[in-house]
């Protein structure tokens, strides 16, 4: 067997989704433990929460469609595979091309309104690992995701049994963002299950994974319509959507091109996106309808609720986990 390359970044943990989905887009990686914990007679003794750890392909050696980096160098991937005489130099090409990448992401995501705490440090370390069926061993950390009482999010690996009148929505973990994992997902899917009428028909902006259109029509929406600026994760929702029986629609495109309205929108999109998109999402809400809005950290709150305000959306509930927020509106 080929050996493997670990990434190790140091984040903010609320921060943990949003780097994951970035290293998922920029390298060619197998997964991502997000924490690894210890326990002694039911305590924890220690945890890596804070690094993440990304396992990358030591066996591409190809060139593959990355964003390319400052001053034309080659992909972030380029190269790798080295004999073990260019290992050195490889590994030491390899992490400034990271470097550069995740550079690049930060300076976006600072100019979106994260602050330097918010984000975290994102130093890294890069070492070549032998291989142990690492494409597996990445799997081990994962369990299911109880959201709610009735919700649970379940790793295709894992054989689960539902409880009485549980629903499960079958994901992996790093296929595009919202995993089941992220505070931010949770919170939708809560309001989804609080909020949402029965036989509703519900559009998801951002959808990324599609996770909110599928936990719509499990909760027993009539029709789910996600879309996303992003168009490559179209397919993944689809199949997403096929793995767990939901008749889903989902299409490239943003809030501003839809002509329909629906009984329940979600939003789980960064806090300046939701703030400069509120006008096109409450145009694609029925009178009387209600929307969640997600992805905001609880310091940049009063940005959305100002927005809302400015719309005149009326607020329902704010509701809060860990340093996340969602805010549910009413048209």
């Amino acid at each position: 067997m080929n050996n493997y390359y670990e990434l190790k970044i140091s984040i903010n943990p609320e921060m943990e989704e949003i780097v994951s989905d970035i290293c998922f887009s920029n390298f060619d990686c197998e997964g991502v433990v997000l924490a690894e914990e210890a326990y002694k007679d039911l305590e924890m003794t220690s945890t890596t929460r804070g690094t993440l750890k990304v396992f990358l392909r030591a066996d591409s050696g190809m060139e593959q469609a990355y964003p390319p980096l400052e001053g034309g160098a080659k992909s972030p991937i380029s190269g790798w595979g080295k004999t073990q005489n260019e290992s050195a130099a490889s590994l030491e090409e390899m992490l400034i091309r990271i470097q550069s990448v995740l550079h690049r992401e930060r300076e976006l995501l600072k100019e979106r309104g994260f602050t330097e705490e918010e984000l975290g440090s994102w130093k890294i370390t890069l070492d070549e690992k032998e291989n142990q069926d690492w494409s597996k061993k990445w799997k081990e950390k994962w369990t299911v995701t109880h959201v709610t009482d009735r919700i649970a999010v379940v790793p295709s690996w894992l054989e689960y049994t539902p409880k009485e009148d549980e629903i499960t929505i079958t994901l992996d973990p790093g296929c595009a963002f919202g995993t089941g994992t992220h505070q931010t997902t949770q919170l939708c899917m809560k309001a989804l299950e609080k909020y949402m009428p029965k036989g509703a028909k519900v559009a998801d902006i951002g959808t990324g994974s599609g996770i909110l259109a599928i936990c719509a029509m499990k909760l027993g929406a009539s029709f789910a319509y996600g879309c996303d600026n992003d168009g490559t994760v179209i397919e993944v929702c689809k199949e997403n959507a096929k793995i767990n029986n939901a008749d889903c629609v989902f299409e490239y495109g943003t809030a501003d091109k839809i002509t329909e309205q629906y009984d329940f929108v979600c939003a789980n999109i960064l806090h300046n996106v939701l703030a400069q998109i509120t006008g096109d999402l409450k145009n694609i809400m029925k009178p009387g309808a209600k929307m969640v809005l997600s992805g905001i950290l609880n310091d940049k709150k009063d940005i959305v609720l100002e927005a809302a305000a400015k719309h005149n959306l009326k607020v329902v509930e704010i509701t809060a986990q860990d340093r996340w927020v969602a805010i549910v509106v009413e048209k």
